[in-house]
């Protein structure tokens, strides 16, 4: 009996926990236009309108300036002044929506087995229900890539809203990249006894560099071919060839970056990015020249090398925009802390760089090198209404407090399981 009872106890403590750990309720689709008027709107491509007007109807923006945009009677008219409007922030090579818990097993989802995975499509993976997704929200990022893992070619990525009953409401734009982990001729590896990095040579590195190359050549050949008999894997590569896929090269060195950038250009590849760190510094030169836009981790870390300065995480996207590249913020480590993104942008102001052109790194540069800038990435006319309402400075950690939050249009709610908690407690201690 008494193991009974501890049975049914364990099932009623559960479900109040679930009870209490659910992901709000997705928006419903705008019904009526709506204005946000007298704010400070910051346009994401380094403009800012001071006591602006917003209106946008059925998840579209209709109009961005200062004037009236017509008869306001028909709008749903919010009075935003002295408050601030900022485009949704887009977090690239991000695993929300596709693992929850690391260190439980089940709960992850963003790695297949096999080295060449170009089909494989992580959009399919995406979990609405995912908790990590309102705490994204409540600090203004409204639009993730979801990025497989693993292997050498790891599978498509889609960009996804953060709003959405399934993973097909949650689709913003489908497979826009195929992301490749190039082997490079070193590997680096951390002694944990020194806390140090060091680099030895790849053993895998030629024989990697043989699969990766013969998909590509088959890929161009398939192109060629016209077969009737469908080859998933090569078809998914297509897009490369004709630009309408991106290819995200992740990868450490500077010579790998090099190395695997002109590789993709002899293959044909039409786009191509780099996931890097503080070595994209040394190809600064090239991958400016190249016109190759960068991805970084957070700048929140210790630098990897003994002689680095002891700020370089924190000004590296500073140093690599003063050098011509086009820079995008993003996350690595704990996914949790993903929603700090906006607060990485911060960082980059406080070493140097403008808060339009840090803003710039988590709203239209990620736009722009998944290829979705004309509908997301900046607050312009005939773009999704993503967007949303700050108080303060959304760079800010101190500042940055939503008050409304809009996915193409849909106005979402922002509180979810830690502003329960807080409440909660508020009323326990008379905060």
């Amino acid at each position: 009996m008494k193991s009974i009872k501890y049975i049914f106890l364990l099932i009623i403590s559960i479900s109040t926990a679930n009870l209490f750990a659910q992901v709000p309720i997705p928006a419903p689709a705008q019904e009526k236009p709506i204005l946000l008027k007298g704010g400070t709107a910051h346009l994401g491509n380094g403009q800012v309108i001071e006591n602006a007007n917003v209106a946008f109807e059925q998840g579209k923006i209709t109009y961005v300036g200062v004037d009236s945009p017509g008869d306001e009677s028909k709008y749903d008219v919010r009075n935003i002044s002295g408050k601030h409007i900022y485009p949704g922030f887009i977090i690239l090579n991000s695993q929300v929506g596709l693992d929850e818990v690391s260190s439980v097993r089940a709960t992850r989802d963003g790695a297949e087995t096999g080295e060449l995975n170009p089909n494989v499509r992580s959009q399919i993976a995406f979990n609405t229900d995912s908790e990590n997704i309102p705490a994204f929200r409540f600090n203004g990022i409204l639009l993730a890539e979801a990025t497989p893992q693993g292997g050498a070619i790891s599978g498509s990525s889609s960009l996804m809203e953060l709003d959405g009953w399934n993973w097909e409401d949650a689709t913003h734009s489908i497979d826009v990249a195929i992301h490749m982990n190039w082997p490079g001729k070193n590997r680096r590896q951390f002694d944990f006894s020194t806390y140090t990095v060091s680099y030895g040579p790849n053993p895998d590195y030629d024989k990697t560099y043989r699969e990766i190359k013969k998909l590509f050549e088959d890929s161009k050949a398939y192109k060629s071919a016209g077969s009737k008999d469908r080859n998933l894997k090569l078809e998914s590569m297509l897009g490369l060839f004709d630009g309408s896929k991106v290819l995200i090269i992740h990868t450490e060195e500077a010579k790998g970056m090099v190395e695997s950038v002109k590789f993709a250009q002899e293959m044909g590849v039409k786009r191509i990015a780099i996931v890097g760190d503080a070595e994209a510094l040394f190809a600064a030169d090239f991958l400016a020249e190249n016109k190759i836009p960068v991805v970084l981790p957070k700048p929140h870390a210790l630098p990897d090398r003994s002689d680095d300065d002891y700020d370089l995480p924190y000004k590296l996207a500073v140093e690599l925009t003063k050098k011509g590249v086009e820079v995008t913020l993003s996350h690595s480590g704990m996914l949790a802390n993903s929603r700090n993104l906006p607060f990485y942008a911060g960082t980059s102001v406080a070493w140097g760089m403008s808060k339009e052109d840090a803003l710039k790194m988590i709203t239209s540069n990620p736009a722009k090198l998944l290829g979705v800038d004309k509908r997301v990435g900046t607050l312009e006319t005939g773009k999704d209404a993503t967007l949303f309402i700050s108080e303060g400075d959304a760079l800010d950690m101190r500042t940055s407090v939503l008050i409304s939050a809009f996915i193409g249009g849909r106005e979402i709610t922002l509180d979810a399981r830690q502003q329960w908690l807080f409440k909660k407690y508020s009323d326990k201690y008379g905060h």
